[in-house]
C-alpha cells in the first residue's frame, strides 16, 4: 500500500510558524535584508524546502511556498561521510544539493542579488524542523553557492541555526554597557583516569578574558568550584540581585555517549563529577532568567602545538539545540573536535566584534572569516532563536541612543513644577517579575484553556480565573503571589516584621534598600523632583514610600471607577480645600492599590468598566489630576505598547479635555523596553503612540525606566553646572 507523502509538520512547529508570523508583523523595519529557510521531512528519502525573503524597509516578503508538489532536498549520507575530511568538497557536495532545485535556487540568488543592490548584509536563518532533527548533525557552515564559493565567510551572509523553543519567556534585552559575563572553567583533579589531558586553566581564563575585553567577568575556575550547583547558584544570585548573567562561556571535556551529551565539571572535592546534557539544560530551563548567549568550548589538552585538539566528540554542538529548545536564545558551540589554535583565534575575534553592535551572527560571521585558513573553520556552530541577531539596545532616543534635543525643555518644566509623571506597572518589574511572568505562571497552574500567545496576557488569564472560580479570586491570588515573590526575592534582606508582614510593608522595606543601592532608583529619583502630582497605574505604594523618604508627604488617593472604591476613605473627605504642591504631593492612582483588592483594575471585564466609568463622568478624576494632564509636561515612565494598561490609560486620559494646551510642552514616553520580537524600531514606535497623543509632540526614549531616571540625572546635574558657570 502507498501513502501520500507528508511534510510532518508536527503541533509544535505549527507554533513556531505561527509565532514567526506574530513577530514578523510585529518586529520592526531593519538594516538587514532577511531570508529565513526552513527544511522539514516530506519521505523517506527527501525535504521539502521552504523560503522567505524580506527586505530592508519592508514588510511584505517574497515565499517559497509549501504546496503539493514542494521543491525538494535529497542529500545521500554516505556522500557526505565520504568528504568528511575535506571540508570544500564536503561544502560544495551540499551546495549543489541545496541549490539543486531551479525554484530554490532562483529565489536564492534574488534575495542575495537584492540584499547586495541596497547594501545591507543578507540575514541567512536555517530552520530544520523537528520532522528533519537528524539534518542537525550536517555541516552547514561548510556551504557552498551553486558556483562552488564559499558562503559563510564574511559579514555579507549572516548565518545562524534559528531554533523555536517550547518556552515563551520574552527575550528582555539589556542595554550596552552593562553586560556581564559568567566563565566556568573544569579542570578536574582525576582526568587521568578517563585518559583525558588536564587543562591548561591559565592559559583559558587568559583567553577568555582577552575575548570578552571590558565585559564585566565573574570566574569558576579554581580547583572545586567548576560545579553543576555553584554554577546554578551564580546565576541565580546574580538573578535576585537584578544583574543577570548575559553571557555565559563554559570550558570542559565532552563525550557523546549513547547519543547523549555528557560533560566533566568537577564536585566540591575538585574531582570529576560527569554532568548529563539533558540535566544542564533541565537546570538552566528552571531559572528565572537565563543568560541570553551560551558559549560552549572544549578545553585545552595536554598536548602542544596548534595541531592538538580539544576533547569534544561533537557533544557540545548536541547541547546547542537542546539549550535552545530550553528558553537559552543563542549558542555557540564546536561540532566536533575542534584544534586549540582555531579556538584560540575565533573566540576573541568573535567577543570583540559583539562588542561593537551586539549582533551575535555578524560577530560570528566574521570570527568564522577569521579562521578561514583552518581546516575546521566550519566547527563553531551558532543556534539561535533571536531573530534580530541583537543581545542589547543603546538606550536613547533611537534606535542607537541618538541624544534628545528637548532636554532643555524637559529641565525646565521639571525645574518650575509643571512636570506630571504617569507611572506604569513595569516601574516594579525588577521587584515583582513581569506581568507576563505571573500571567504564565497562572496559565499553568490554573489550566488555562486559551491559544498559547495569549497565556502572557494578564487581563486575559485573569478574566479566565473571575469566570472559573470567582471574582475576586484574581485579585486576592494576585497579592498573594506578589507577597511570595517579595519573600523568595528578599526575604533574606529584610527584617522578619516586614518579610511577614502586609504586602505594603514588604514594599517599603524594599524599597528603602533598593534607594539605598541604586542613586538613579525611578522612584527615588521622581520623588525628590520639585512636582506637585504624580498619576499612576502602579498599585504598589513604593512611590508613596519614596517621597516620604524624601521628606514629604504625600496624599494618596484613588479613582472611583467602581462602587467598592466609591465607599473608601478620600483625601477631599476630610480636607475638601486641598491643593497638592510640592511638600505635599497627591499620589493619584488610577487603577487601584494592593491595600484594597477591590479597586484594582485588573481582569479585561475590570478594564472595559473603568473606561465607561471615565468615558461617562470625567468628574471622576479631580480637577487638579485634569488640569495637569492638559497643563503641563508629561513624563510617561513604565509602560509597553501593547498592554492593556497602556492602552486604556492613554485612551482615557488623553481623550481629557486640553488637547491644545498640551501642545505647549515636550512630552516624553519612557521605558519602551527592547524585546526580541516586539517593537524594535523606535520611529514606528513613536507613530504609535503619536496616535494615542492625538498628535501631541512626544519623545519616545529606548530603555528601560532606569536608563531614563539615569540619564535624567546626568541632564539636570549638567543644567544646574551651565547655570553655575554663568553666574561665576
Amino acid at each position: 500500500m502507498t501513502t501520500l507523502p507528508s511534510l510532518a509538520i508536527n503541533a509544535e512547529e505549527q507554533r513556531a510558524y505561527f509565532c514567526i508570523s506574530i513577530a514578523a508583523k510585529e518586529a520592526s523595519m531593519t538594516e538587514y535584508a532577511d531570508l529565513e529557510l526552513g527544511i522539514h521531512r516530506w519521505d523517506a528519502e527527501s525535504y521539502a524546502i521552504e523560503l522567505r525573503f524580506t527586505q530592508p524597509d519592508s514588510d511584505a516578503d517574497v515565499r517559497l511556498a509549501r504546496g503539493s508538489t514542494p521543491s525538494l532536498l535529497r542529500i545521500d549520507p554516505a556522500k557526505l561521510r565520504e568528504l568528511s575530511i575535506d571540508s570544500a568538497a564536503y561544502g560544495r557536495y551540499l551546495g549543489e544539493c541545496l541549490f539543486a532545485d531551479a525554484e530554490v535556487r532562483t529565489r536564492f540568488a534574488q534575495a542575495r542579488a537584492a540584499s547586495q543592490s541596497l547594501g545591507a548584509p543578507l540575514r541567512m536563518r536555517l530552520f530544520i524542523g523537528a520532522s528533519a532533527a537528524e539534518l542537525h548533525a550536517i555541516r552547514w557552515e561548510t556551504l557552498h553557492d551553486d558556483t562552488g564559493v564559499p558562503l559563510l565567510m564574511s559579514e555579507h551572509i549572516l548565518f545562524s541555526r534559528y531554533l523555536t523553543s517550547g518556552d515563551w519567556q520574552p527575550v528582555r534585552l539589556r542595554p550596552r554597557g552593562s553586560l556581564r559575563a559568567l566563565a566556568l572553567i573544569a579542570n578536574p583533579s582525576d582526568l587521568g583516569d578517563y585518559h583525558l589531558g588536564a587543562v591548561d586553566v591559565a592559559g583559558e581564563l587568559e583567553r577568555v578574558r582577552a575575548g570578552l575585553g571590558d565585559i564585566a567577568l565573574t570566574t569558576l575556575a579554581e580547583s572545586g568550584q567548576a560545579t553543576l550547583d555553584n554554577l546554578l547558584a551564580a546565576l541565580r544570585e546574580a538573578n535576585n540581585a537584578e544583574e543577570p548573567y548575559d553571557i555565559l562561556y563554559i570550558v570542559a571535556h565532552g563525550a557523546l555517549v549513547m547519543g547523549d551529551s555528557w560533560l566533566w565539571l568537577e564536585n566540591a572535592d575538585g574531582k570529576t563529577a560527569r554532568v548529563a546534557g539533558n540535566d544542564l539544560t533541565m537546570r538552566l530551563s528552571e531559572l528565572r532568567q537565563r543568560p541570553r548567549l551560551v558559549a560552549l568550548a572544549a578545553c585545552q589538552t595536554s598536548g602542544k602545538g596548534a595541531e592538538t585538539r580539544s576533547a569534544d566528540e561533537g557533544a557540545l554542538a548536541a547541547l546547542g539545540p537542546r539549550l535552545a529548545e530550553a528558553g537559552i536564545p543563542a549558542v555557540i558551540a564546536m561540532q566536533g573536535s575542534v584544534f586549540m589554535d582555531t579556538i584560540a583565534t575565533f573566540m576573541p575575534v568573535f567577543f570583540i566584534e559583539l562588542s561593537q553592535d551586539g549582533q551575535i551572527d555578524r560577530a560570528l560571521a566574521l570570527a568564522r572569516g577569521a579562521v578561514r585558513d583552518h581546516a575546521d573553520y566550519w566547527m563553531p556552530v551558532l543556534f539561535m532563536r533571536l531573530r534580530s541577531g541583537r543581545i542589547w539596545y543603546v538606550p536613547g532616543f533611537g534606535e542607537e541612543g541618538e541624544s534628545f534635543e528637548k532636554w532643555p525643555a524637559l529641565v525646565r518644566s521639571i525645574q518650575r513644577g509643571q512636570c506630571t509623571p504617569v507611572i506604569g506597572t513595569h516601574m516594579s518589574e525588577s521587584f515583582l517579575g513581569s506581568s507576563r511572568d505571573i500571567a504564565q505562571n497562572w496559565a499553568d497552574t490554573y489550566n488555562f484553556p486559551m491559544a498559547p500567545h495569549e497565556r502572557e496576557d494578564l487581563p486575559q488569564v485573569a478574566q479566565y480565573l473571575s469566570v472559573n472560580q470567582d471574582y475576586q479570586f484574581p485579585h486576592e491570588e494576585l497579592i498573594e503571589h506578589l507577597h511570595r515573590e517579595m519573600a523568595n526575592r528578599y526575604g533574606n534582606e529584610i527584617s522578619p516584621e516586614a518579610r511577614d508582614g502586609t504586602l505594603d510593608e514588604m514594599f517599603a522595606a524594599v524599597g528603602t534598600l533598593t534607594r539605598e543601592r541604586n542613586p538613579s532608583d525611578p522612584f527615588k529619583v521622581l520623588a525628590e523632583l520639585p512636582l506637585s502630582i504624580y498619576v499612576t497605574a502602579n498599585a504598589s505604594n513604593l512611590l508613596t514610600e519614596a517621597l516620604r523618604a524624601a521628606g514629604k508627604e504625600p496624599q494618596v488617593e484613588l479613582c472611583r471607577w467602581n462602587e467598592e472604591v466609591e465607599m473608601l476613605p478620600s483625601i477631599y473627605d476630610d480636607d475638601p480645600d486641598y491643593q497638592p504642591d510640592e511638600q505635599r504631593p497627591l499620589v493619584y492612582h488610577l487603577f487601584g492599590i494592593f491595600e484594597h483588592p477591590e479597586s484594582l483594575v485588573l481582569t479585561e471585564d475590570d478594564y472595559f468598566d473603568f473606561l465607561i466609568g471615565i468615558s461617562e463622568n470625567k468628574e471622576l478624576i479631580p480637577i487638579s489630576v485634569r488640569q495637569a494632564l492638559a497643563d503641563t509636561a508629561l513624563l510617561f515612565l513604565g509602560f509597553r505598547l501593547d498592554d492593556w494598561g497602556f492602552r486604556v490609560l492613554f485612551r482615557s486620559l488623553m481623550s481629557q479635555e486640553g488637547r491644545r494646551r498640551r501642545r505647549k510642552y515636550a512630552h516624553v514616553a519612557g521605558q519602551i523596553l527592547p524585546e526580541e520580537g516586539r517593537f524594535l524600531e523606535p520611529e514606528r514606535a513613536r507613530r504609535y503612540l503619536e496616535n494615542y497623543f492625538e498628535d501631541s509632540d512626544i519623545s519616545i526614549f529606548w530603555g528601560s525606566a532606569a536608563d531614563f531616571t539615569r540619564e535624567l540625572l546626568e541632564q539636570m546635574s549638567a543644567v544646574a553646572e551651565r547655570r553655575g558657570s554663568r553666574r561665576r
